[in-house]
């Protein structure tokens, strides 16, 4: 065996960037070293630091699934008002910090123009977390984006206003897994008929066992039907979500005719 020869080469790690890079020289500064914080008006705040810095941030409303054109808008303004630094937050508002208070009305004036509410912050209505929905998912009853429109359509004023009691956080989903998080509200939209089988088809179509797999409550079992290995679903157990029919066209959760949608709204415990 010949001896491994000298490394010449370096390695080039390809994860993400560190967290300080994406970080406002402010924040850097202070980080860990906060005071204190207040709210100045809806969807702006003021953190102050121990060593005398301000800095100011202010959210705004986007559409969750944005455009390139909007993204390139949003940057824009970054570059502009907020030395080249923005940021999403988990319910997909975008965040402005800068250390200027001057810069507050002018970037409120020109998020306004583009479409971006300000607010968002404290007492008022955040904006609603949902599901993929058609966008990427291949089971929702309905595509839940649709939905959080709707819903933000008209809790628009509350959104921008501080009129709740507290803060209150809805969430959307278009089938009963709800794999779109935990709110003080949330609104599901499910199928309502368990899946129709096509015994014929399934054994050639369908991978079995990825399709028992697949249902989140074990209501799916192998079975024979006209010596053919096939599929059974017990109705008392399945939740009706749709996730066997992605797995396996030959179980459809929809009925050209006969289907239906149910809209369950539940709320956390008080």
């Amino acid at each position: 065996m010949n001896a491994p020869s000298e490394r010449t080469w370096k390695t080039v790690e390809s994860g993400p960037h560190t967290l300080e890079g994406a970080l406002h020289p402010v924040v850097v500064k202070n980080y860990g070293k906060w005071k204190y914080h207040k709210l100045i008006k809806p969807g702006v705040m003021v953190h102050y630091g121990h060593s005398g810095d301000a800095l100011y941030t202010v959210r705004a409303g986007t559409p969750r699934q944005n455009t390139v054109d909007l993204v390139r808008q949003i940057c824009d303004l970054a570059d502009q008002y907020a030395d080249g630094f923005m940021r999403f937050t988990i319910r997909n508002s975008v965040e402005f910090m800068f250390a200027e208070e001057s810069r507050i009305d002018p970037l409120i004036k020109d998020l306004e123009e583009i479409g971006l509410p300000v607010g968002g912050i404290a007492n008022c209505v955040a904006p609603i977390a949902h599901t993929q929905g058609w966008l990427h998912c291949d089971i929702p009853a309905t595509d839940a984006s649709g939905v959080a429109k709707g819903i933000m359509d008209n809790l628009y004023a509350e959104f921008k206003t501080l009129e709740m009691p507290n803060k209150v956080r809805l969430s959307t989903s278009c089938c009963s897994i709800n794999c779109g998080g935990q709110a003080d509200v949330a609104i599901v939209v499910k199928h309502t008929r368990p899946p129709r089988i096509d015994h014929a088809k399934l054994s050639t179509l369908c991978e079995l066992p990825k399709a028992v797999a697949r249902c989140p409550v074990a209501a799916i079992r192998p079975t024979i039907v006209n010596n053919k290995r096939s599929l059974m679903v017990d109705e008392e157990k399945c939740i009706v979500c749709g996730a066997c029919f992605g797995a396996c066209p030959s179980m459809e959760i929809n009925h050209p005719e006969h289907s239906q949608f149910a809209i369950w709204v539940g709320r956390k415990k008080q």
